[in-house]
C-alpha cells in the first residue's frame, strides 16, 4: 500500500436554498441550466454559518442522467468571517428520477448518486485550514433546497 488509508473527518452540513432553475436550453453539452442560490444554513461540528443569498449552481443535464453540478456561493460563518465556496460534483439516476428532479417533485434519494468536491477560499486566517485539505460531500436535492454533508479527507 503506498500510503496510509484515508479517514473522513464530519465537518458540516449545508443546507443550500435554491430559487426556480433558468433553463438556458440544450447547448450541445446538454440541458444548461442555472440554479440561483438564495441562502441558506450551515451547521456542524468544525464550521457553522450562514449561506448568503449569493451564487448559482450551473448544471448540464445530460441524456444518459448524468448532471455536472458546479456551484459556486458564499457563506458567512458565526463570527463574521467568508468562505467563497466553489463546489463541483456528479448527479446521476434513472431517467425517470431526473425528470421529477427537473421538474421539482421529491425522489428517493436512494435513486440518485450525488457526490462532490468543495474548494474553499478564505482571506479569514481562522479558517485557513478551509483551504488546506481535500473535502468530498454528499448530496441530497430536494423540491426547494440541497442537503450536504461535508467531510475533511485525512
Amino acid at each position: 500500500m503506498p500510503g496510509p488509508v484515508p479517514r473522513l473527518e464530519h465537518v458540516c452540513d449545508l443546507h443550500v436554498e435554491v430559487a426556480t432553475p433558468l433553463v438556458v436550453g440544450e447547448t450541445g453539452l446538454g440541458e444548461r441550466r442555472v440554479i440561483p442560490i438564495t441562502g441558506g444554513k450551515v451547521v456542524g461540528p468544525r464550521l457553522n454559518g450562514t449561506i448568503l443569498n449569493a451564487g448559482a449552481d450551473f448544471q448540464i443535464i445530460r441524456e444518459n442522467g448524468l448532471t455536472i453540478l458546479e456551484a459556486k456561493y458564499v457563506l458567512e460563518v458565526d463570527g463574521g468571517g467568508r468562505v467563497y465556496i466553489d463546489n463541483y460534483g456528479v448527479r446521476f439516476g434513472s431517467p425517470e428520477a431526473i425528470d421529477r428532479l427537473k421538474r421539482g417533485l421529491p425522489v428517493d434519494p436512494s435513486q440518485i448518486y450525488f457526490r462532490c468536491t468543495p474548494k474553499f477560499e478564505t482571506s479569514d486566517e481562522s479558517l485557513r485550514w478551509l483551504t488546506q485539505k481535500i473535502f468530498i460531500g454528499t448530496g441530497i436535492r430536494r423540491p426547494t433546497h440541497v442537503e450536504i454533508g461535508v467531510w475533511q479527507v485525512d
